[in-house]
């Protein structure tokens, strides 16, 4: 397969496990509306293609991205919020609360939370020896980048500094945080369902750590030069919101231009940061996926 055979395999994957979850009706329709209203898959895919490269298959990292797919929406659904920044549309389509009411929704993220980590502890890989802890580990990992060292303590910090000036090394902190934080749990649990096949390797760790926090940086970056210059019918929510609000963002540090410059960095130092790792598998659609990503128009 080539690069975007492999992507579009691990997307198909990614939409077929998560079609089969939260089947039921009340509580579960609203889960299974943000789930499934679209998106790129980044969090799983990576997962599955950082498990192929540690030397498994893509099935193989399925759940475990999946369940970061689950705490990913979470935080979407939470974000939307009046109480937080109030948005009306996500992807195109109402925001949960916008359909279900602000009690609903919020229920909706508090369980895809908990589906999270039930589905990434009862995975079913090939676990034996040493290898059968590598469920409690990946656990382990997506705790922590959702906590406050991670995803709600960069949202905390995003939302209490609103409108207020922040230096780039406080931006960066923020979204270290907010954004990479998940990224890198989602590729160092990659590398962890390969486990049922060789021990893990510090250096596989270390390297998919770095690729993910390039790429988040990059992501977050790529994110608000769209926000300042693209539209909402091409990006399937509201633009133009940091600046209304008065909103520091890299656009506001940096230029559009100067963010351009620096997605480019980025992209490039996720990739040089992939070459530390002894890999059993291709690392190639990893680099490609970063090059993608720097390139995208929604």
């Amino acid at each position: 397969m080539n690069y975007q055979q492999q992507m579009d395999r691990a997307y198909a994957l990614t939409e077929e496990y998560l079609a089969s979850c939260f089947q039921g009706e009340g509580l579960e329709k609203a889960m299974r509306y943000s789930l499934m209203a679209g998106g790129k898959r980044i969090r799983p895919i990576l997962t599955m293609l950082f498990c192929q490269a540690a030397g498994g298959e893509l099935e193989e990292g399925l759940e475990f991205g999946c369940g970061v797919e689950m705490l990913h929406t979470y935080s979407l659904i939470h974000d939307d919020l009046p109480c937080m920044d109030n948005d009306d549309l996500r992807r195109g389509k109402p925001t949960c609360h916008k359909v279900f009411g602000e009690c609903v929704a919020t229920l909706a993220g508090d369980a895809l939370q908990a589906a999270a980590f039930r589905t990434v502890l009862f995975a079913k890989g090939p676990w034996s020896g040493e290898g059968a802890a590598a469920p409690a580990l990946a656990a382990g990992v997506l705790a922590e980048a959702a906590g406050v060292q991670g995803m709600c303590g960069g949202q905390y910090w995003d939302t209490i500094g609103d409108g207020q000036p922040h230096s780039l090394e406080d931006l960066t902190a923020i979204h270290d945080k907010k954004t990479g934080a998940l990224l890198r749990a989602a590729c160092v649990m990659g590398v962890l369902a390969c486990s049922g096949h060789r021990e893990v390797d510090d250096s596989c760790i270390d390297a998919a750590r770095e690729y993910a926090t390039h790429l988040g940086l990059a992501f977050q970056i790529r994110d608000d030069v769209l926000d300042a210059t693209s539209t909402t019918e091409e990006l399937g929510k509201p633009v133009g919101s940091d600046s209304a609000n008065g909103k520091t963002t890299y656009v506001t540090l940096l230029g559009v231009e100067g963010c351009r410059e620096q997605v480019v960095e980025h992209t490039r130092l996720a990739k040089e940061a992939l070459e530390r790792g002894g890999w059993r598998g291709s690392i190639g659609c990893l680099c490609w996926l970063a090059d993608h990503l720097a390139q995208r128009s929604n």
